[in-house]
């Protein structure tokens, strides 16, 4: 794959249950294809702020039913968001990548406090910077971070990496007749109430003019063809 990448500034935001395998909640060989589907992408010389999830570990909302405050909830999920982080963090550095890891949450002797200067440092020196702790406070979920974050370094696009190939008018899983999107504006996804990413996350990326694209992860080679300008997965963006 030959070319100049089309986006120079990236905010990745990976799902926590990408780091699962089977009956495995963190997987070791998850945390390696995903270190290397990065790698691929690094290597074309772009910039790229990673942000993960936790679900695999620990996802806040599930927990309240069974009789944990949503607080505390929420911060354990945060704390799960740190522990994916280092295990990604680890491959990449096995890998040969250059990276770093910042937590919004405090975890002293582990993982340094995010600061945006210093990310934003990391990134001209062509590191990978992970992004874990979620925005370091509860009642927002890690796509609102991610959104968050994309600003803040100045991201030309947010690309979300799910387990579905797109953005459906229902869950394809349950429902494998949904209809598919290819393309929607920011009113539209809002208005519909698309469940693959959270309405504050595209309600911060459309007052910023971040198109978003939500992609399959987990096919080889996803994440560099976007990079490259390839048309995969749904795209959200002020105009079609």
């Amino acid at each position: 794959m030959k070319g100049e990448p089309k986006f120079k500034k990236v905010l990745l935001k990976i799902s926590g249950d990408f780091f699962a395998q089977k009956n495995l909640p963190l997987s070791c060989a998850s945390c390696e294809f995903i270190a290397q589907e990065i790698k691929e992408t690094y290597e074309t010389g772009i910039q790229l702020g990673v942000v993960i999830g936790g679900g695999n570990i620990v996802r806040g909302t599930t927990l309240c039913p069974g009789g944990i405050d949503r607080y505390t909830a929420d911060f354990m999920g945060m704390i799960s968001t740190v522990i994916n982080g280092m295990a990604l963090r680890n491959f990449l550095s096995s890998a040969g990548i250059p990276c770093s890891l910042y937590s919004s949450i405090e975890v002293k002797g582990v993982v340094p406090l995010f600061n945006l200067e210093e990310v934003k440092k990391d990134l001209r020196e062509n590191k990978i910077v992970i992004l874990a702790g979620g925005t370091g406070n509860p009642y927002f979920t890690t796509d609102t971070a991610a959104a968050l974050r994309a600003v803040e370094i100045g991201a030309e696009i947010l690309l979300k990496g799910t387990k579905v190939d797109g953005i459906y008018e229902e869950d394809p899983l349950i429902h494998p007749t949904a209809k598919k999107f290819s393309t929607l504006t920011y009113d539209e996804a809002i208005r519909l109430g698309i469940k693959v990413m959270d309405m504050s996350a595209i309600t911060l990326c459309k007052e910023n003019n971040i198109p978003i694209i939500v992609f399959k992860m987990d096919v080889k080679g996803n994440l560099k063809r976007i990079i490259m300008g390839e048309k995969i997965g749904s795209i959200v963006q002020e105009e079609k």
